[in-house]
This record gives structure tokens, C-alpha cells and sequence, in this order.
């Protein structure tokens, strides 16, 4: 069997072990407790279309149910997901409506400064790190300042984001968050771990988006799969 595809199907059953049986993404009583298979056939279209991993849709569909249960979802029909298993000048932010089934927003963003170049490799919950953040947040207050119109963010998943708040990991504005910017250098620019966005898209998104959606940062990483393990698939 091709290896890529057994990698695929490796990082799945990984995936529903690790919520399953590891509390690295826990925060206080928002544990992630099973993992929510795609079962509509016009979001599966859409995913698969897109070519965003199953497993970050899963993961952060999982998250979304989650804090809608517990009624911490003042926005429960959208859906923020940022895959940063793809290049920096790839458009990978998705905003879906989960009610009407369709995404209703794909544009590029950019990662932390310390995470990577053309591609976030290493993820931070440190302070001064300049690194993004993985895993699930719920967004919050906007608020004015050196960016501009910017949204705050709770992480909820403990050791992995829940300094957001703490190192000012925000939404915000960037011009270095362009197709004119990739032109000119082959990659977008870099935050100090911000997910920041384009400029002229910035306050639709905040506004869409603000006080209370589920936002879900993906990169394989954040399944514990060591090299030695995948070397020992057929």
C-alpha cells in the first residue's frame, strides 16, 4: 500500500486515540472527548475539493461541538479553520457555515516569524517565542491598537495555546499579508505569532467572527506521530 496513504490513515486513528486517551488538549472542563467523522456528503465535497487534511476538519468540528454543548459558542454556526500544513502563500483560512454547509470565506494568513519561511514547522505557548499556536480558541473582544481593528483569542487547549491571551496573539491586519507581497518575495510575511490576515479583508473577518466562534489552528504536529513509528509502515 502507497505510504502516503497509510501516513493519512495513521494520522486518523492517531488522531481519535490521542483525544481519546490524552488530555494535552484540555483546558479546565473543554476536553476533547471523541472525534467527529464528516458525515455530510456536501461538506465532504467541499473538503475534499479544497484538499484540506480530514483530520484538521475533524479535529476542529470535534472542538466546535464541544464548546456548543456547553453553550460557550455565542456565533454556533461558523466554523474558523487555519491549515497550517500548507505553504504560506497557499490560501489557508477557512471560515465555514456549518448551517448552510458552504465556506463562506478563504483567504491567506500568515504564521509566526520563528515558526518557519515558507512553511510553520515549530509551534510555541511561550512568551516571546515569536511562534504560532496550534489547537482550538474561541474569539473575543475586538479592540483598537498598533494594527489597527483587532480581534483577541482565548486558547483552550492547555500547554499547547492558553498563553494566547497572555502574549497578545490576536487577529489583526498586516501588509505583509498580500498577493502583491508574494509576488515580490515567493511567500508571505510573518507575524510574532499572530494569525494575521490581509489588510483589506481584516474587518469583514473580525466582524464576522467576533465575540464568541470556534477557531481551530491544524498542523500534523499536533498528532504525537514520531518519525521511528512511521518508518515502520510497510
Amino acid at each position: 500500500m502507497n505510504r502516503q496513504i497509510l501516513f493519512i490513515i495513521f494520522l486518523l486513528v492517531a488522531g481519535a486515540v490521542y483525544l481519546h486517551g490524552m488530555n494535552t488538549l484540555e483546558v479546565s472542563d473543554h476536553g476533547m472527548t471523541e472525534i467527529n467523522q464528516i458525515d455530510d456528503p456536501k461538506l465532504d465535497r467541499i473538503i475534499d475539493s479544497l484538499e484540506i487534511p480530514n483530520a484538521a476538519f475533524n479535529l476542529a468540528l470535534n472542538g466546535f461541538h464541544d464548546l456548543k454543548s456547553k453553550g460557550l459558542l455565542k456565533n454556533d454556526s461558523l466554523l474558523v479553520l487555519i491549515d497550517f500544513s500548507q505553504v504560506s502563500d497557499s490560501k489557508r483560512l477557512y471560515v465555514f457555515d456549518l448551517k448552510n454547509e458552504k465556506i463562506i470565506k478563504n483567504t491567506y494568513v500568515a504564521h509566526g516569524m520563528q515558526s518557519g519561511v515558507e512553511v510553520a514547522e515549530s509551534f510555541s505557548n511561550n512568551w516571546l517565542s515569536y511562534k504560532s499556536s496550534l489547537g482550538l480558541y474561541i474569539t473575543a473582544e475586538t479592540y483598537e491598537g498598533k494594527h489597527g481593528y483587532s480581534l483577541r483569542l482565548d486558547g483552550l487547549s492547555k500547554d499547547v495555546n492558553d498563553n494566547a491571551r497572555k502574549r497578545a496573539i490576536v487577529i489583526h491586519g498586516a501588509s505583509y499579508v498580500s498577493e502583491d507581497f508574494i509576488e515580490q518575495n515567493g511567500r508571505l510575511g510573518r507575524s510574532f505569532g499572530c494569525p494575521a490576515l490581509p489588510m483589506n479583508e481584516t474587518k469583514e473577518i473580525i466582524d464576522l467572527i467576533k465575540d464568541g466562534t470556534c477557531l481551530y489552528i491544524f498542523h500534523p504536529s499536533i498528532i504525537p506521530i514520531s518519525r521511528s513509528a512511521l518508518e515502520k509502515l510497510p
